[in-house]
């Protein structure tokens, strides 16, 4: 697991985490993206002997001076050596999300074919009306109010993000996107949906499936994701292994 996570922390972190942004700053160790939707996004690789009330203030200083930045997302990670970092987030107006585990694993190990419900299909998604439709579905599974905009500038932004889909009677019933990393043997899924009804008939395992198999002839071998409870066991039967934990800290203006 040592590999892993030190592959990790050398290819997903940092530069890797601000593909798409419309800008980036530094203030010492921190990298803060301000990205489609005005969402600002703070990471780093290393907060060891870091003054955090220095650097978390800078950092809100930095986003505040955007007024169209509304939304800012500091992304933790449980083994980084940053002694009081929660509370100090948590004085600045950062409010902790749920921990989510940080799964790797072999792409190959996914790539396999499985079969799916009668009616249901697997496709990659590129036009407008589609993506709108596929967020409408995980803003319904989520309870959140994401909208399609986001994502279409982020895919202007970003042109190796992937989308893909199941569908059944015309429908969206699952849902993810796979997010090549140039330069490494990485790729990312997110976003995994799947309505309540279609749930423990195979069809997620099968989207996660297409999405490994466009990752391999991508010549990317490792898949990398932030999974929450539910997604984690079924990574878990293939060989992916839980390097870390990852917790978002939230600050809305």
């Amino acid at each position: 697991m040592s590999d892993l996570l030190a592959a990790y922390d050398d290819s997903l972190r940092t530069e890797a985490e601000m593909l798409g942004a419309l800008d980036v700053a530094r203030i010492g160790p921190l990298w803060l993206g301000t990205f489609p939707g005005e969402q600002g996004f703070i990471s780093y690789r290393n907060l060891a002997g870091a003054d955090l009330e220095t650097l978390v203030g800078l950092a809100v200083e930095y986003f505040d001076q955007n007024a169209r930045v509304t939304d800012v997302e500091w992304k933790t990670r449980a083994h980084d050596d940053a002694p009081g970092l929660h509370e100090v987030l948590v004085r600045r107006g950062f409010v902790p999300g749920e921990p989510e585990s940080v799964m790797i694993g072999e792409a190959a190990a996914l790539a396999i074919d499985l079969p799916l419900p009668e009616g249901v299909a697997l496709r990659q998604i590129t036009e407008d009306g589609d993506i709108r439709r596929m967020v409408a579905m995980q803003d319904d599974v989520f309870g959140s109010r994401t909208g399609a905009e986001i994502l279409l500038d982020q895919m202007a932004a970003d042109t190796t993000i992937e989308c893909w889909v199941a569908e059944a009677g015309g429908d969206v019933v699952s849902a993810g996107r796979l997010l090549p990393v140039p330069g490494t043997a990485f790729a990312g899924i997110w976003g995994g949906a799947t309505r309540p009804q279609w749930r423990r008939q195979g069809i997620y395992r099968a989207l996660t499936a297409v999405r490994a198999r466009s990752a391999l002839r991508q010549g990317k071998k490792l898949i990398h994701s932030d999974s929450t409870e539910y997604s984690r066991p079924i990574l878990e039967r293939y060989g992916f292994v839980k390097v870390t934990e990852t917790t978002p800290y939230e600050r809305r203006r």
